[in-house]
């Protein structure tokens, strides 16, 4: 699976540059910028350390490309997001995963009347590369499973590619696991004996980047969900926020925080924390 991994970031990775380097033969139409990073971390004690502590190394790499779009009153923002970390504790043989995020998301638009606002249509896909395994080592999910997508036609507010809102009043999810998952019980909200779930509701995307101090920028994004067929007052909560802080021109101090609620999949807020000092390189 490791290998598998690595080939699939060689991939993109080549991907990224050759888009890069393609870039200059096109016209204008499209904005193109990415960032590649690789966070590590690292504890080290010896035996005479009355503190406490077990030796540890972390690394964390992530990949966030964007490819937008904008010809006269059509727009078509699209952003590849790739996130994969893992931990290795001195005495346990197994690694820990700490990040693995695989997602795309695409939503085009045509301008209103009304200024800044355009029809819309939007598309949004989520899943993960590797296994991940629950406090007792018991495997719960691999790649693809769970996979999410969100589709559905809205009305999109762009102040520009730093600052939109996109509301879609009549979107669908498909929320897709292996049966192996629901063999017991449920798994990420799909019935026991399925392998799918279909929900109709109500999304709302929001986007936002600035600059907070020099050479100090926060990333923002919200996806808000509420499902027609069942339960519309649980709204399902997906916030993520990225902070870089450049050092210089490549190396910089990252933090990567996403809390999610859905109450299908589990009846608690996820939590999840990343911070690194690491190469950051920007293209």
């Amino acid at each position: 699976m490791k290998k598998a991994i690595l080939s699939l970031v060689l991939l993109v990775t080549m991907f990224t540059v050759q888009a890069q380097e393609t870039e200059k033969d096109t016209t204008k139409l499209w904005t193109k910028k990415g960032n590649i990073s690789l966070l590590l971390s690292q504890s080290a004690y010896n035996r005479q350390w009355l503190g406490g502590g077990t030796s540890n190394i972390a690394g964390n790499f992530g990949l966030n490309y964007d490819f937008n779009y904008k010809k006269g009153d059509v727009v078509w923002d699209n952003k590849f997001i790739l996130a994969y970390g893992l931990s290795k504790i001195k005495g346990n043989e197994l690694t820990a995963k700490t990040d693995d995020r695989l997602e795309l998301n695409s939503l085009w638009g045509k301008k209103a009347a009304a200024k800044n606002w355009y029809y819309s249509m939007y598309f949004n896909f989520k899943s993960q590369m590797d296994t991940g395994l629950d406090k007792n080592n018991v495997k719960i999910s691999h790649f693809f499973s769970p996979a999410y997508f969100q589709f559905g036609p809205g009305f999109l507010w762009k102040k520009d590619n730093n600052a939109s809102v996109n509301i879609a009043p009549a979107a669908g999810r498909l929320i897709m696991v292996h049966k192996h998952f629901t063999e017991l019980g449920s798994s990420f909200g799909v019935l026991q004996g399925d392998n799918t779930r279909f929900e109709f509701g109500a999304s709302v995307t929001a986007y936002y980047k600035f600059v907070a101090l020099t050479n100090v920028s926060i990333e923002n994004r919200l996806n808000l969900y509420s499902n027609y067929l069942e339960d519309p007052q649980n709204v399902d909560i997906d916030y993520q926020m990225n902070v870089v802080m450049k050092i210089n021109k490549y190396l910089s101090a990252n933090i990567a925080l996403q809390t999610i609620y859905d109450d299908n999949a589990i009846k608690g807020v996820q939590v999840r924390e990343v911070f690194g000092l690491g190469v950051n390189y920007g293209f």
